[in-house]
This record gives C-alpha cells, sequence and structure tokens, in this order.
C-alpha cells in the first residue's frame, strides 16, 4: 500500500511539474531538516495557502499564518508561528528545494498574499519600470552585478543569473538613503542592502522614491510644501 501511495505521489508530482495557471503551482520538492534525513515531497502554492505533501507528512499553511518567508527562484524557507520543539526559542521555520525555478507571477502573488514584510528573491521582469540603472550590490562576500529597477510598486534588484537578485515592496521598505548621487542603501524590514551607482541617481527619481515610501505616513505643514521638504531634506 505504501509503495503504491509513493508511486501515485511520484506520478501525480512528475505531471504537475512547474503547472501553474496563474494563482496554482506545484513541484517535486525536498524538505530539508535539520540533522535528519531530508523528505521528498510535492509544495503546492495557490490562492489560499502553501502546501508540502509527502508519504508520511502533509502540512498546510495558510497565508494568515504564515509570519514571513525567504524565497528565490528554487527554494523556500517559510517562518511560521508554530513553537519549535524542546522549548526551544523562537518560532518553527520550515525549508524546501525544488528543481525548476518558481514563476516570478507566483513569487509576487504569494508575497502580496502574506502581506507581511518578506524577502522575495524572484523580481517580476513584466512589469514596466520608471527607471533603472546599472549597480553593484555591496556584500562581505564581494556582491554582484545587476540593475536596479524603480517601479511604481517598489524596487528590484536583478541579475543576469538570478542569484542575488531582490524585489522589495514599499511594504517592505523601512528606509531608503542616498548619501551621494553613486550611492543607495535600502532599509527593509528584512535586511539592509547597499548599493554603488554606476551612474549618479538623479534628485527627481530619488525624491519620486521617497514620496512613494514616506508620504503616505506624512503630515503636511499647513503652509504647504515647506514642511514635506524639510522632511525629505532630513531623510537623505
Amino acid at each position: 500500500m505504501r509503495t503504491r501511495l509513493i508511486l501515485l505521489m511520484a506520478v501525480d508530482a512528475a505531471m504537475a511539474s512547474a503547472q501553474s495557471d496563474g494563482t496554482r503551482w506545484q513541484t517535486p520538492a525536498r524538505w530539508h531538516r535539520t540533522l535528519r534525513k531530508t523528505v521528498p515531497g510535492t509544495v503546492l502554492i495557490d490562492d489560499s495557502g502553501v502546501e508540502f505533501q509527502s508519504a508520511r507528512f502533509r502540512k498546510r499553511w495558510a497565508y494568515v499564518y504564515i509570519r514571513s518567508f525567504d524565497l528565490s527562484a528554487k527554494e523556500l524557507t517559510l517562518e511560521s508561528y508554530q513553537r519549535r520543539p524542546w522549548h526551544e526559542p523562537g518560532e518553527r521555520n520550515f525549508r524546501f528545494t525544488w528543481s525548476e525555478p518558481i514563476p516570478p507571477q507566483i513569487a509576487t502573488q504569494m508575497t502580496a498574499r502574506v502581506g507581511k514584510p518578506v524577502r522575495n528573491r524572484v523580481p517580476p521582469r513584466s512589469i514596466a519600470a520608471l527607471s533603472e540603472m546599472p549597480a553593484h550590490h555591496r556584500t562581505w562576500s564581494g556582491g554582484s552585478n545587476g540593475a536596479l529597477r524603480f517601479k511604481d510598486t517598489g524596487i528590484d534588484y536583478v541579475t543576469e543569473d538570478g542569484r542575488d537578485s531582490r524585489t522589495w515592496r514599499w511594504a517592505d521598505i523601512q528606509a531608503i538613503a542616498n548619501p551621494n548621487p553613486y550611492e543607495l542603501r535600502i532599509t527593509g524590514y528584512r535586511e539592509i542592502a547597499e548599493f554603488d551607482l554606476k551612474q549618479p541617481i538623479s534628485r527627481e527619481l530619488f525624491e519620486e522614491m521617497w514620496d512613494h515610501l514616506y508620504t503616505a505616513d506624512l503630515t503636511l505643514s499647513p503652509s504647504g510644501g515647506s514642511g514635506h521638504h524639510a522632511a525629505r531634506e532630513a531623510r537623505r
């Protein structure tokens, strides 16, 4: 019976590998457990949550019960509100990997449905950018080269191989800073990213980004504009 179940699951997973209708995607995957064997199964992402199915384990997380996640093209670390066992501090995380890259539209939908600050490394390429410029992402290991894309919905950093790509919604960004025309710092709720810009960022573009991020929470002065300008200058 168990052999038959495993065979049926393997067939279903193969038929559904990388299947996506815009709101549903599933793929063969592996659940990685600390100091224990990985578990083969299937990851399913749809309009109501994330699910992992295997021969011995089945778990579903509705979006409201997902605290955050770290998602790349072939890996997902899901942070739940579930407590860790044996009175260990913190919440329990679940890490999954798969071989087929997740479609960017599925990653974007998942980000929107969770709502809370997340780390999404799969930028959508189809959304038009207000502006784009080449940049170097500084990291302790040397960094990467790519392009920053500024959009109405947020900021993307796109690399050719996708390994160091990022996408931030405005809701994922806590602050932005532009110490000089050739530097940009994005302080997210999940990470801080520093970029060397290969061409200067214009004052107009930075102020447009500033408006997207801060204006919704800004109390304008009665005289109109002076308080806005002073607060903007304080953020630079």
